[in-house]
């Protein structure tokens, strides 16, 4: 089951093509088998389906329900049924439920309060974050992967006049260049071979609201000039189309890339650059707010413990023990809040209903490097002012101590690498170990990997390439 969020106006087309604005993937759907008409009123109407449209629509005077069969290839006027919030529409064998957006009920969960802000930093972000809201100006975040600029985006979007209006989120590296053209202007009838009926584009279904753009870096310089049209007139031009349509929408737009750099050197357009950077926004990355990571565990705990055991009166609070907080806290967090949600996600199930321990973090911590040692230098010829007689054993202090001689033997085994590069190989063994278990546990998927490391879908690719492991293929 699954659920879409309306426009609020227009018509929308059921059916099973992929190309449907609400694709039903059942046997017994036309491909283009009814058009919802959001009114007001709003109506249902058949599309000369082949197994009919039925309605079954409930009074709100009446307990009692009637069925109402829209069309099979009956006429226009006959295929048309107004329809009111609860009521049901049969495609062929499939059902799609009619549900008004409900206001928050106080026992629902406050998206608010998933916002962790106690650093000093973090709260001047966001008292900046809430005065800018309130106007129309773009907004650029810009932050490492996994530092939460996609809850920031969320808390302006509330914040401003257009709360009432839709958030679109939209991924710049998760769509090829032709692909996400298409889904963000839209297109006519025969832009392109499969383009059977016009299609609205994403950021038409966003008018009135805010237009979130994640991984703005990875825009196609194609799709940078087109986006710059649109920000700069207002106006959005579909694939084949030829007349432009007005949009109002505001852009939030965030990267983990430095803007300046890639300006620099050719990657990403300055006047692009210009316009999406009317208030820039750095978050800083978690391990420079180590204050937060016990808030921000207890919530994780608490929200993966509730989905896990949501019969148990315990799934409210999850003891998350001093040892463990501390060794939270001593992590680094290369990739952020992202992974560190994906680890205490983790130690909810292994601790399988007790507190959270150490062992259940799974951390594997970086290993200790080797005390420095200290070198005397010895002339390669004896000094003349030095005593003829002068044994190897009194050239060096330590050498007079079997004790502290073996020691020496012990840090430094004969033929071993000097401390540094062994911390290197073991940190790269390390993380090429993760990479390898993250695709196999996501089936070579390489953007769900990345995100189960906390790193961006770019870096994993360069990552692979690096360690020479084979690029996965789609089955």
């Amino acid at each position: 089951m699954s659920t879409r969020q309306l426009p609020s106006s227009g018509s929308v087309v059921l059916g099973r093509d992929e190309d449907a604005d609400v694709c039903v993937p059942d046997s017994s759907v036309s491909r283009r088998h009814a058009v919802l008409h959001l009114g007001p009123p709003l109506r249902v109407e058949d599309l000369g389906s082949s197994n009919g449209t039925r309605v079954r629509t409930r009074h709100s005077n009446s307990a009692t329900e009637r069925l109402i069969d829209v069309g099979k290839g009956k006429p226009a006027s006959a295929g048309s049924v107004e329809l009111s919030p609860g009521d049901v529409i049969y495609l062929g064998a499939a059902r799609v439920v009619l549900r008004s957006r409900e206001p928050r009920k106080p026992g629902d969960r406050d998206p608010r309060k998933d916002v962790i802000v106690k650093d000093g930093a973090m709260r001047a972000v966001y008292e900046l974050a809430e005065r800018v809201a309130k106007g129309p100006i773009n907004i650029l975040l810009l932050g490492e992967t996994g530092v939460g600029k996609e809850v920031l985006a969320e808390a302006i979007h509330r914040a401003s006049p257009r709360a009432e209006r839709p958030l679109l989120r939209l991924s710049c590296v998760a769509l090829s260049e032709s692909l996400l053209e298409s889904e963000l202007f839209g297109h006519e009838r025969g832009a392109f071979t499969g383009a059977v009926r016009a299609k609205p584009g994403l950021l038409e279904t966003a008018e009135g609201g805010t237009v979130f753009l994640d991984e703005i870096g990875e825009l196609p310089p194609s799709i940078q000039a087109k986006l710059l049209r649109v920000i700069e007139e207002r106006k959005v031009l579909r694939v084949g189309g030829l007349t432009p349509t007005k949009i109002d929408v505001r852009f939030i737009s965030a990267t983990h890339r430095n803007l300046d750099a890639e300006v620099g050197r050719g990657a990403f357009r300055q006047d692009l650059y210009f316009r999406l950077n009317g208030v820039t926004l750095t978050i800083p990355p978690l391990r420079e707010r180590p204050g937060e990571v016990a808030a921000l565990a207890q919530l994780f705990a608490e929200r993966a413990a509730k989905e896990l055991f949501p019969s148990e009166a315990s799934a409210m609070t999850v003891p998350i023990s001093p040892e463990a907080l501390a060794g939270l806290q001593r992590h680094s967090w290369p990739g952020n809040i992202r992974e560190l949600r994906n680890v205490i996600e983790r130690a909810v199930i292994l601790a399988n209903g007790a507190p959270i321990r150490p062992e259940h973090l799974l951390l594997t911590p970086l290993p200790e490097p080797s005390p420095p040692l200290h070198v005397t230098p010895v002339p390669s010829h004896p000094s003349p002012s030095a005593p003829a007689a002068a044994s190897p054993a009194a050239a060096s202090p330590a050498a007079a101590s079997p004790a502290a001689a073996g020691a020496l033997a012990k840090s430094v085994p004969e033929g071993a690498d000097a401390s540094p590069t062994r911390l290197r190989d073991a940190m790269e063994a390390h993380e090429r170990e993760r990479i390898v278990k993250a695709l196999e546990q996501c089936m070579g998927n390489q953007t769900r990997a990345a995100a189960l490391l906390g790193i961006s879908r770019r870096t994993l690719v360069d990552r692979i390439r690096v360690y020479g492991l084979p690029r996965p293929r789609k089955a």
